[in-house]
């Protein structure tokens, strides 16, 4: 991993990841992980953070009621992205939870073409074509009326909460790391490093 680059010389001092299932959220994490040096976490990984702190057993952790639901994203804002610094905080609606938190680059990945979300997930969890279009399918479905009904919204995704969108259609892996790394700031304070030595 490469040493640690601080935030407080880059435009942002956190940063969220959003998107679907399969549209590439994993795999900027770890690439932003590996070039800045930062702790990168995962919703779920809070999620069981927040349920060890409040003495929640975790296989209870995802029947809790909207009043748990709405202390866990506040814990996350608060707690992961208003206290702590040099984060990447990746997550379906980490990006929605951060609006109005300051110092965060918001990043939503979107994959423009279905069927090649469908594709990486039979080859990352090695399942049929059918298996990969029923999880997502269903997982989304399942997830978007419990967010829906929970925030009172299905505007999750709208661009108009994220600083950039990334198609990863259109975008392979290192371009969507560029682009990402550009908007934080990363290469002109690289660039101003190499001037000072």
């Amino acid at each position: 991993m490469a040493k640690k680059v601080p935030g407080k010389n880059l435009h942002y001092q956190n940063i969220t990841i959003s998107g679907l299932i399969c549209t590439g959220t994993s795999t900027l994490a770890a690439f932003l992980k590996e070039k800045l040096g930062w702790e990168h976490k995962n919703l779920g990984q809070l999620t069981r953070e927040f349920a060890a702190q409040n003495n929640i057993p975790l296989e209870l952790a995802a029947s809790q009621s909207d009043e748990f639901e709405r202390k866990k994203d506040l814990y996350l804002c608060k707690s992961s992205l208003e206290c702590g610094k040099e984060q990447i905080i990746e997550g379906w609606l980490s990006g929605f939870m951060a609006e109005n938190i300051k110092d965060v680059l918001k990043v939503l990945l979107v994959c423009s073409d279905e069927s090649v979300r469908i594709d990486r997930l039979v080859n990352r969890d090695n399942i049929t074509v059918e298996e990969a279009k029923n999880q997502i399918k269903t997982r989304e479905k399942e997830s978007l009326q419990k967010w829906s009904s929970l925030y009172q919204t299905a505007d999750f995704w709208n661009p108009k909460f994220y600083d950039i969108v990334i198609d990863t259609y259109s975008h392979s892996r290192e371009e969507t790391l560029d682009a990402v790394l550009r908007k934080l700031g990363y290469f002109d304070w690289l660039e101003s490093q190499v001037k000072h030595d």
